[in-house]
């Protein structure tokens, strides 16, 4: 007997068992350019990394203009709004709440003055000691207008010391706890910021004579821009009209990359450690493949994240790839509630099945993770009610048990499947047939550059830095 599912509750019908995105964040110094529209396209390459908020800031040298709204980047701009945003300089951020509530105000990029300028943040990752830092920065007369890291963030560095900007940045990292890619807009400067730990991905770009950076190697090649190389962790690249100065501190002995990132959030078509994740992902199904073997007659992905891996697993096994779950891609993107007819249809709403490439067959079903198992039961349903005879589900990643801290907004612990029930618990929750996950070991093999480097703490609870908790304690000492 198999498992029958209530249908989530969605707040929007891309609410799915999923771990949502951080954010993205971009920037361009392009004198001969319209840097607005450029940074608009390049916003939509990084639409991914969050859907709740959209913004730009632009400078002629001498003053910033900003645009920001809640919703896609298609929802933020048009024409009107970006032919107000002039210049040779700017910045761009799409944002998913992991910090502060989806309100306007919370948009990005995060504005602030200084002594020396002002300044126009994007900001992807996660201070876990963001408390501390706000109630120290508002016992020294600081007026928070959001309720974001991101604006403790751009707060701590304009209070820094310094005579510089790069000065004042490099004072301040230190005290930011947690992770932190920035692109940073300086009336006639761009800077590109990497916490030590290189938690968050950043990379720097030409575009002809011009510089660009970006979350995602995949931002620049949808604006035409030549990928040159990842910002170092704890790294700081300053771009003017003199071309590109590096404030380096040499490589740091202790990284520690997000794995998810290569598993799920980047893009396939971006490049992060000198390797196509695509390939890397194609790596994974194989490994996969080679630990949890099946007897099947059809493997096929949950689109579009686990194609990759699922392509990898069938060319190991030997077993046939198909193409049998079709995404609904734009009916996801609504704040229109369905009503009670549709809402029972469940994930119909986000898939169709093929059921010529399922009926009849043995399916082994790849997808990248389950967080609750609020989805996964209603997808191997939606699977055998078009008529497959037996579903096989391997994930290419290992069970996740532990929240994040650092920039994704994963689930609470008690909230997730993996650390209340055993993978066959998992399993038999779910009503699929048999159940398997990649090991962490075989994750890295398939990554291929060692244990070295990489954030593991959503798989083991070991972090690269202290958690809210421990420094919620230290910031409540200090009222």
């Amino acid at each position: 007997m198999f498992a029958h599912y209530p249908i989530p509750p969605y707040e929007r019908l891309d609410e799915f068992d999923k771990p949502h995105e951080e954010c993205g964040v971009f920037g361009i110094y392009a004198p001969d350019e319209d840097v607005a529209r450029l940074t608009f396209f390049a916003l939509y390459a990084l639409q991914h990394r969050g859907q709740e908020s959209a913004g730009i800031a632009t400078s002629d040298g001498r003053r910033i203009a900003s645009h920001t709204s809640l919703g896609l980047v298609s929802q933020a701009f048009d024409e009107k709004a970006l032919s107000t945003l002039t210049g040779h300089l700017a910045v761009g951020h799409t944002r998913y709440s992991t910090s502060g509530s989806n309100e306007a105000c919370n948009a990005g990029p995060m504005r602030v003055d200084t002594e020396l300028s002002e300044l126009a943040i994007s900001h992807n990752g996660n201070l876990t000691n963001a408390l501390a830092l706000r109630l120290e920065l508002e016992r020294d007369g600081e007026v928070f207008a959001t309720t974001t890291d991101s604006e403790i963030l751009a707060r701590t560095i304009a209070r820094a010391h310094g005579l510089t900007l790069v000065e004042k940045i490099r004072n301040a990292m230190p005290r930011m706890i947690g992770a932190f890619s920035l692109a940073i807009l300086a009336n006639d400067r761009l800077y590109a910021v990497r916490d030590s730990l290189g938690v968050r991905p950043l990379c720097l770009g030409r575009l002809g004579p011009n510089w660009v950076v970006a979350s995602e190697s995949a931002a620049l090649m949808t604006i035409g821009a030549e990928f040159v190389r990842e910002v170092e962790p704890g790294e700081i690249v300053e771009i003017g009209s003199d071309g590109v100065t590096t404030h380096g501190t040499g490589i740091p002995e202790h990284q520690a990359l997000c794995l998810f990132e290569l598993i799920y959030f980047a893009r396939p078509d971006s490049e992060i450690k000198g390797d196509r994740l695509h390939m890397m992902r194609q790596r994974m199904g194989e490994e996969l493949a080679k630990e949890t073997p099946v007897d099947g007659d059809v493997v096929i992905g949950l689109p579009d994240s686990a194609t990759p891996a699922a392509i990898g697993y069938a060319r190991h096994s030997g077993i046939p790839y198909q193409e049998a779950l079709i995404k609904n891609r734009y009916i996801g993107r609504t704040f229109i509630q369905p009503d009670q007819r549709l809402r029972s249809t469940g994930v119909s709403l986000k898939f169709n099945v093929l059921p010529e490439a399922v009926a009849g067959k043995r399916v082994i079903l790849v997808d990248d993770t389950i967080v609750r198992g609020t989805t996964s039961g209603p997808v191997v349903q939606l699977i055998r009610a078009a008529g497959a005879k037996e579903v096989h589900m391997r994930v290419h990643a290992p069970p996740m048990i532990w929240p994040c801290y650092l920039g994704v907004d994963l689930a609470k612990r008690d909230e997730l499947i993996a650390a209340r029930m055993t993978v066959p618990e998992i399993g038999r929750h779910i009503g699929a047939d048999s159940i398997g996950y990649l090991s962490l070991d075989g994750l890295f093999r398939a990554i291929g550059k060692g244990r070295q480097g990489f954030c593991t703490g959503c798989l083991t609870g070991n972090y690269p830095v202290p958690t809210y908790t421990e420094v919620g304690k230290l910031a409540l000492e200090r009222v």
